[in-house]
């Protein structure tokens, strides 16, 4: 009952904080996933909106490139510079080219910009009179040759990355140029002038951007964001840090990124690993003058600030949950308190009835709702229980006095059955001596009175002279008829024993063996039986001579019908104590096949037979309620050099200690 009142209670807890343990949870749950995918939306679309801006940025720079080279191709200095001697037009580009910061500026005549436009599409256009801008991939050759410096500022090595793809590159001596090139209509010198800035390790232009994207917003906490140029996969332009003071050029970015940016065009806003930690990221793939990707534009901010605010928020929560929980169950406990006191005091009373006082009530509890209402109806429940109670210990009287008459109808038919089981010991015992007489009565009765009424007519006969000479033959047939007569005595006994004696008394158990082996000798003669018998001297036991013969025959049998035709018969007597009580032990072993073990827990039960239309199946089962009832034990296993062993144990007679 306390088991249930816990449980009440604990049901009670459960059923009024149910909204605050289940249903809050659940509603908190939902809130802060919705407001964590919110949460992550805004940072994605802040990404977005940033790699928008270094988009617009990078746009306005290849812009105004172009726009800078034409307004020097259609300036009124240049119309004038290019008439004049090679080396003021050599010093006027070089001045210009400072002025807008470009990394090289040259004219090309325009048939070699004709030729030169089938490499270059931004070339070919300017000669065909476009104005034409883009992103160009210059190889290592093409910087050198334009200027050994631009080749020494794109050449950049390789650092392994974490997740980039394998590569057996060592460095990067491309270069990612913003290429400009603007047609020259001047009578006398036609052609082109190209332009273009390098991006390779332009970090201001890279920190331009970064400054653009994430400068301070007003409240003072601008955001931890970094901007990079990829040539390919590889870091050109970058403020990422490898370390403290250490910018990243050289790393490359992880496959999964490469391969959705460059590889199938798509735009990343996605959280990303960026060289040591992660960031909300934007790549943007960047196309050159032939349409192929060859680059991407990246923005991103570290994502660890936003990642503690969100742990903030959910710590914030879920304390705030934990304490309304703490004061809710108290103050619920204090409430139910008023329903907690009768439910103690119904526990109470039931283990009064438990332990046996039926006559204890719970009484009035001072409550009439609910629980007042069972509480009456248990009291109830306990009348009923005790009168029946009543009731119950009156049948209980009669049904001892039946179970008593029906003690002593048992016991009459018990007395019955032991009488069957005498009869079926005696019908065993005469299949016994009808397979034993099958082989010896051609021995007995008539054939012996004529044999030895010969020897005598012959001694008669012949004179005493005569009779010297067959002396020894006719004292061997004397002899051989006496054994005849010992046969047939011995089988008078064992089949009459109530001629000879069926009482129990002292017993020698060695010379019984030996008389049980004349009566089974013509089973063992037939086969290719070598009997051996260790028979020391053992205790005198008391049992019944009869029973005791039958048991062994029928164990003997047993064994030679378990070699099947030949063998070793063993059998040893000798002396064992058991539990403080010396005894004579008879061992019966053959050579057989053995008893499988699934039979071996059968081989006593009564009609149990292995040889199905030759044996009744009581043999052992009779032998083994004969050794009980002299106070022995028969048991049986199998030995480890191959075939079965009976042992039977008979208490020595205490005139024989």
């Amino acid at each position: 009952m306390g088991k249930l009142l816990g449980s009440v209670r604990l049901r009670l807890l459960l059923l009024a904080l149910l909204p605050l343990i289940v249903l809050m949870p659940l509603l908190l749950l939902t809130a802060m996933t919705r407001w964590t995918s919110d949460y992550d939306k805004v940072l994605i679309a802040n990404v977005e909106s940033d790699l928008r801006i270094a988009e617009q940025y990078l746009g306005q720079i290849i812009l105004a490139t172009g726009t800078n080279v034409r307004s020097v191709a259609e300036s009124r200095t240049f119309e004038t510079v290019i008439q004049t001697d090679g080396t003021a037009f050599d010093q006027y580009l070089a001045q210009r080219q400072w002025d807008l910061r470009l990394d090289f500026l040259y004219f090309m005549p325009l048939d070699e910009a004709v030729e030169a436009g089938e490499d270059w599409p931004v070339i070919a256009r300017a000669a065909r009179g476009e104005l034409a801008t883009d992103i160009d991939i210059f190889s290592a050759p093409d910087l050198w040759q334009i200027s050994s410096d631009l080749e020494e500022r794109a050449r950049l090595p390789l650092i392994d990355t974490e997740a980039a793809v394998p590569t057996t590159r060592q460095f990067e001596d491309r270069g990612m140029v913003v290429h400009t090139a603007s047609p020259v209509r001047i009578e006398g010198h036609q052609g082109v002038l190209v332009g273009g800035m390098l991006l390779n390790r332009n970090l201001q232009f890279i920190d331009t951007i970064n400054a653009l994207v994430y400068r301070d917003d007003g409240t003072g906490e601008a955001r931890q964001g970094t901007a990079t140029l990829f040539l390919d996969d590889v870091r050109v332009s970058t403020n990422v840090r490898l370390f403290e003071d250490v910018r990243a050029l050289g790393t490359r970015v992880s496959a999964v990124v490469r391969s959705k940016v460059l590889g199938q065009g798509q735009t990343w806003l996605n959280r990303a690993f960026v060289v040591n930690d992660w960031y909300i990221s934007g790549y943007l793939p960047l196309t050159d003058s032939f349409g192929e990707r060859v680059g991407m534009l990246y923005v991103g901010f570290l994502e660890a600030p936003f990642a503690a605010a969100k742990r903030a928020a959910y710590w914030t929560i879920l304390g705030a949950f934990i304490a309304v929980l703490t004061l809710s169950v108290p103050v619920f406990l204090l409430l139910a308190k008023g329903i907690f006191s009768p439910l103690e005091r119904m526990t109470q009373t039931m283990k009064k009835v438990e332990g046996g006082d039926l006559n204890a009530r719970i009484g009035d509890v001072g409550s009439r709702d609910e629980i007042g209402q069972v509480a009456g109806h248990l009291d109830t429940l306990l009348d009923q229980i005790q009168e029946r109670d009543r009731a119950l210990r009156s049948w209980a009287d009669e049904l001892n006095d039946r179970v008593e008459r029906r003690t002593a109808e048992l016991r009459a038919a018990n007395k019955k059955l032991e009488e069957t089981f005498k009869q079926l010991v005696m019908s065993e015992k005469l299949a016994s001596i009808g397979e034993i007489t099958a082989g010896v009565a051609h021995e007995i009765n008539n054939p012996v009175a004529v044999i030895q009424g010969n020897v005598d007519v012959i001694r008669q006969t012949l004179t005493p002279e005569a009779t010297g000479d067959v002396e020894t033959e006719l004292d061997l047939i004397d002899r051989q008829v006496q054994r005849i007569e010992a046969i047939v005595g011995k089988l008078l006994q064992f089949a009459r024993p109530t001629e000879f004696g069926t009482h129990e008394e002292s017993v020698d158990l060695a010379p019984l063996v030996e008389d049980c082996l004349v009566l089974v000798d013509h089973v063992i003669s037939k086969q290719a039986i070598k009997v051996d018998m260790q028979l020391q001297d053992a205790p005198f036991v008391c049992v019944t001579p009869g029973e005791m013969q039958q048991v062994i025959i029928n164990l003997v049998i047993n064994a030679a019908q378990a070699m099947e035709g030949q063998g070793r018969l063993v059998l040893t007597l000798d002396t064992e104590t058991r539990d403080g009580t010396i005894g004579a032990r008879l061992r019966v072993a053959d050579s057989g096949p053995g008893i499988p073990e699934d039979v071996m827990r059968s081989v006593f039960d009564p009609f149990y037979t292995t040889k199905l239309g030759e044996g009744t199946g009581l043999g052992l089962s009779i032998s083994q309620t004969l050794i009980q009832r002299a106070g022995g034990l028969i048991s049986v296993e199998n030995r480890a050099s191959g075939g079965a062993e009976f042992t039977v144990w008979l208490p020595a007679c205490s005139d024989s200690l």
